[in-house]
């Protein structure tokens, strides 16, 4: 069986764990943490970066391209369009949410709940509140004229560009944030939808669930 190492709280390592998860495909899940000196993690990832993956003696670090090895092993179902246009569209929402939301959901995730629950030192709140205030709502936005009432984001069915964009937003409730549906309807929808999945629903539930076990999900 294939190891995947990470966490699922971090959005690339949830990315992979959904697309394995709509493949059907099972891995080992070994949680490592940040700058974790595993020496089997470090052997898979020699920069330290969740996540990565051992399959047999082949080893493989970042988010994409482990997704992209997945999909050319387990090709069925496809997650990455063949023709043309839906794979170029695929990709590029997949650098969308991978750079330029994950820059901003980051800076409010790290300082709201990693440094405070799983460093154990305070993060930085102006930091976060900055992020929240001047960067999320543009991309809210962006997304917002972008996603359809229905369905998905590229052609009739379910691609890494949907996985990609939904991974980072599930972080939103971790965070006692939402896309509020009178401001962003269709994304709120899209958001319940994908997020409803199983692939993506058992992750998400389960990281709430710890979060209000050590109280970070209190007032």
């Amino acid at each position: 069986m294939m190891i995947l190492f990470g966490s699922s709280f971090s959005p690339y390592v949830r990315k992979v764990l959904v697309v394995a998860a709509e493949k059907g495909i099972e891995l080992e899940v070994r949680p490592v943490g940040v700058g974790d000196r595993d020496e089997q993690f470090r052997a898979a990832s020699p920069l330290g970066k969740m996540p990565a993956l051992a399959d047999g003696d082949y080893r493989l670090a970042d988010s994409s391209a482990i997704v992209h090895y997945l999909e050319a092993k387990y090709p069925s179902p496809a997650l990455i369009p063949a023709e043309a246009k839906a794979r170029g569209r695929t990709i590029w929402y997949e650098e969308f949410a991978d750079t330029v939301l994950m820059g901003c959901l980051a800076k409010m995730f790290f300082n709201r709940v990693v440094a405070p629950v799983f460093l154990r030192r305070d993060g930085n709140a102006d930091i976060a509140d900055m992020a929240e205030r001047d960067e999320l709502p543009p991309l809210l936005s962006y997304l917002e004229q972008t996603v359809p009432a229905e369905g998905y984001l590229v052609g009739d069915g379910l691609t890494l560009a949907d996985v990609a964009v939904a991974s980072p937003l599930g972080n939103l409730p971790h965070m006692r944030c939402s896309v509020v549906a009178e401001s962003y309807p269709r994304l709120a929808a899209y958001l319940e939808r994908i997020h409803g999945r199983p692939s993506f629903k058992s992750y998400l539930d389960r990281e709430l669930a710890y979060l209000a076990k050590v109280g970070a999900l209190s007032a």
